[in-house]
């Protein structure tokens, strides 16, 4: 089986490190991969590290995964709250799913507490700062072996 993982970012993740640092961290987009990338190695899992602002961007990525990839981590950005084409995409994919968020999207403004992707998501982690997207890659790797 291939331990190759999609770590896809959406919309204004590109910003990190820049954006809203007081909810977001000062940690870059580059820095996240850049760890995600050596976390992954050690864990014999080949990362695969995509960001867009454009919804069909991501779905294109996902359906690419598909009889590729062992599994997905994503953090859909405020594509969490608006994305049935996300969802769908990620309903035809047959791995892992896990579904990472900066912040907690529970203590945050209303319209953010329904996330469309975790409908599908097998894990969802909010609330750790960057550090849910290594929980997520641990998980993965026990999950696939």
């Amino acid at each position: 089986m291939s331990k190759i993982v999609y770590l896809l970012n959406g919309p204004n993740l590109n910003l990190l490190g820049q954006r809203q640092p007081e909810i977001y961290g000062a940690e870059t987009l580059a820095d996240v991969e850049s760890v995600c990338a050596r976390l992954a190695a050690e864990l014999g899992l080949d990362l695969r590290c995509l960001q867009s602002n454009h919804e069909g961007q991501l779905v294109d990525w996902i359906q690419a995964a598909r009889g590729t990839a062992c599994s997905i981590v994503i953090n859909p950005g405020a594509y969490s709250h608006t994305s049935v084409a996300l969802l769908d995409a990620l309903n035809a994919f047959d791995g892992p799913v896990m579904e990472v968020h900066i912040s907690n999207i529970h203590k945050r403004e209303a319209f953010r507490h329904h996330s469309y992707v975790s409908q599908r998501a097998d894990a969802v982690i909010a609330g750790c700062g960057t550090e849910g997207y290594r929980f997520a890659l641990r998980r993965i790797a026990s999950l696939v072996g």
